[in-house]
């Protein structure tokens, strides 16, 4: 690929609404009713939950390809889905790389997260992301808030629509243990993580503090691999961003998240020091 790390600026890491979502939404309810399938029916026959279909159908949730693709042949929709999906997109502000990582991340196979900062979004209860909303700098509406939390909480369809795909969150004690919204949320925050990462394709590994120096000082890392076997990463930062396309730069990417796995505490350690802070709060 001619760019290899694509810097942008952004406000948010969340899809939004946008017209052209309500319209691929609007256009592909119509086709399935047509087909005379309800959401329930329709949903096995996309290996989609019910809820992700009525999210997209709702312009709430950015439709990804292969549902376009499976759609288009459950549907019989003679190409109009297609044509649809190529004029998609969110709000102007979302910069446009995250169209690109969001259709890679519902399809990945691999799912990798470092973080320093705060619990990752894929593992945030509401609680959790309420509060992170509203302490936002500059502030948010409170519409504004209501849908980022919903996008946010969508996202979470993940972990049941992808069994197959391997997730991997190492987060830093000290995230952990910051009462974030207080002490009653950031314990339904730690049961939530407890309950979301005990499935067995979902991992989970905690960097203790009394860890010093470790291979992922420089920050936050999220690295991907596509069903064709691609890598690709993300580093974001307070007011921009990385998607990296480097080979050269996403094998370093994976040797400081390796070390990093190296570093922290086993799965199962990590699991008993988190029902420890638990019952702590």
């Amino acid at each position: 690929m001619a760019d290899s790390t694509l810097s942008i600026e952004h406000h948010t890491n969340e899809p939004e609404p946008s017209d052209t979502l309500k319209s691929f939404g609007a256009v592909h309810k119509a086709f399935r009713k047509r087909a005379g399938y309800t959401q329930e029916e329709y949903a096995p026959l996309v290996q989609y939950q019910p809820g992700t279909v009525a999210s997209i159908e709702q312009g709430r949730r950015f439709p990804p390809r292969v549902f376009v693709e499976r759609a288009e042949q459950v549907l019989d929709a003679f190409g109009a889905l297609r044509a649809a999906y190529k004029h998609v997109s969110r709000e102007k502000r979302l910069a446009s790389w995250f169209r690109q990582w969001a259709e890679l991340e519902e399809q990945a196979i691999s799912l990798y997260t470092y973080e320093n900062r705060l619990v990752p979004g894929l593992l945030q209860t509401e609680g959790h992301a309420l509060t992170l909303f509203r302490e936002r700098v500059p502030t948010l509406t409170d519409s504004e808030v209501e849908a980022k939390i919903t996008a946010r909480m969508q996202r979470q369809s993940l972990f049941e629509e992808r069994p197959h795909t391997a997730f991997s969150f190492i987060i830093e004690e000290h995230v952990l243990r910051r009462e974030t919204g207080g002490a009653e949320v950031m314990r339904g925050q730690i049961e939530h993580i407890l309950e979301i990462t005990e499935p067995r394709h979902v991992e989970l590994q905690v960097m203790p503090m009394e860890r010093g120096v470790h291979a992922g000082v420089a920050g936050p890392i999220q690295l991907l691999e596509t069903p064709e076997n691609e890598w690709f990463a993300y580093c974001e930062a307070q007011l921009s961003g990385q998607f990296i396309v480097s080979p050269k730069s996403i094998s370093v990417l994976h040797m400081r998240y390796a070390k990093l796995r190296s570093q922290a505490l086993p799965p199962r350690d990590s699991r008993s020091l988190l029902e420890r802070m638990r019952g702590a709060l």
